[in-house]
């Protein structure tokens, strides 16, 4: 049974090795450099919360939450979700993104919005879409994938 709370201390190595494995992969997320544990660290802290899935006492994904933007736009949360590669298709991403939309929620945020989903990226968007999200449109060559190639993104929103 997989569950979500929110992240200890213990939990950064996995959260930086699964965070590195998305980021190497570099079809989904726009980060280019790597965490190590003492980047990891700060990183995980500075966000306004992480959650992680765990399963059967391992950590197997992750998610941050943070302000969007600043200001006037301050009450617009954006978040990142990681699931470690073993454990991807069993569930535990839409846990994460239901436990985001809970706690962006009860940290006074009253949308959700995603910047950059990679068009590709169809899992992640069908489970987004089944969740009530709703595509804003579609950004033309807004990724550079690892090959140089550029893809489509498309922004997403969900009220809170």
């Amino acid at each position: 049974m997989t569950e979500v709370r929110a992240y200890e201390p213990a939990d950064i190595p996995a959260m930086v090795e699964i965070w590195n494995e998305v980021v190497e992969d570099g079809i989904a997320f726009p980060h280019e450099d790597a965490l190590d544990l003492q980047s990891g660290t700060a990183f995980f802290a500075e966000q306004t919360h992480c959650g992680v899935a765990v399963a059967d006492g391992e950590v197997i994904g992750l998610y941050i939450l943070h302000p969007n933007n600043i200001g006037r736009c301050g009450h617009i949360a954006n978040a990142s979700y990681a699931v470690g590669s073993a454990a991807r298709g069993k569930g535990a991403g839409r846990l994460l993104v239901e436990d985001s939309l809970a706690q962006g929620r009860a940290h006074g945020f009253r949308v959700m919005q995603f910047n950059a989903v990679v068009a590709s990226n169809a899992g992640a968007r069908h489970l987004y879409e089944k969740l009530g999200f709703v595509q804003l449109g579609t950004i033309p060559g807004g990724f550079r994938m690892p090959d140089g190639s550029y893809a489509d993104i498309c922004p997403y929103y969900h009220e809170l």
